[in-house]
């Protein structure tokens, strides 16, 4: 595939990514549609730093804007490879501090006979036992998994974006080649 034909790709594709991450970072913080809980402070401390955004989202969006262009010149492509290292920086982290936010498991007011186990994910039999907020564990692992895909897929494709980059600056770019123009002077 062309180099420009592959950044068109990859950067649209790492726009959305970019977005859906951040929406789910943001509904992390309102189990089931409530404010209530964020505003007394019962959200847990790895749903408050939102990972979705900052890391899926705000390191992402800027690489995948400069992919979304077809780069004409090595300058362009290079400044695409720097952003896409950022963001897989970021994509990183943000796939790192949702695993840890599904280790560590939501924050809720528990029956006082029974709790959460260290492996609640392994058991979903236990979930019931969490009262308040009601089926926050569901919604915990619903969008911490989201998070994990999201971002598993954002690194994939800013390494793709990396190595794109990198070959449109070593080996050229293709949009010349198929306009039928050379860099040969007199030859088309």
């Amino acid at each position: 595939m062309c180099v420009g034909r592959c950044s068109r790709i990859v950067g649209p594709c790492l726009l959305v990514l970019g977005m859906l991450s951040v929406v789910a970072s943001i509904l992390l913080l309102f189990p089931g549609g409530s404010w209530q809980y964020l505003v007394d402070g019962h959200i847990s401390r790895r749903a408050k730093i939102m990972p979705g955004t900052w890391g899926g989202g705000h390191f992402l969006l800027p690489a995948g804007a400069a992919g979304s262009y077809p780069h004409h010149c090595c300058g362009m492509a290079f400044l695409s490879v720097v952003l896409s290292k950022l963001a897989l920086l970021g994509s990183a982290a943000c796939f790192f501090f949702s695993g840890l936010g599904l280790t560590d498991g939501p924050l809720c007011l528990y029956n006082t006979t029974e709790s959460l186990e260290n492996f609640y994910l392994f058991c979903p039999s236990t979930w019931g036992t969490c009262l308040e907020p009601v089926g926050i564990v569901a919604w915990h692992v619903t969008f911490f998994s989201l998070l994990l895909l999201i971002s598993a897929a954002e690194m994939l494709l800013t390494f793709l974006q990396i190595i794109n980059g990198c070959a449109g600056c070593l080996c050229g770019f293709c949009e010349r080649k198929e306009a039928g123009l050379s860099r040969v002077p007199g030859v088309r």
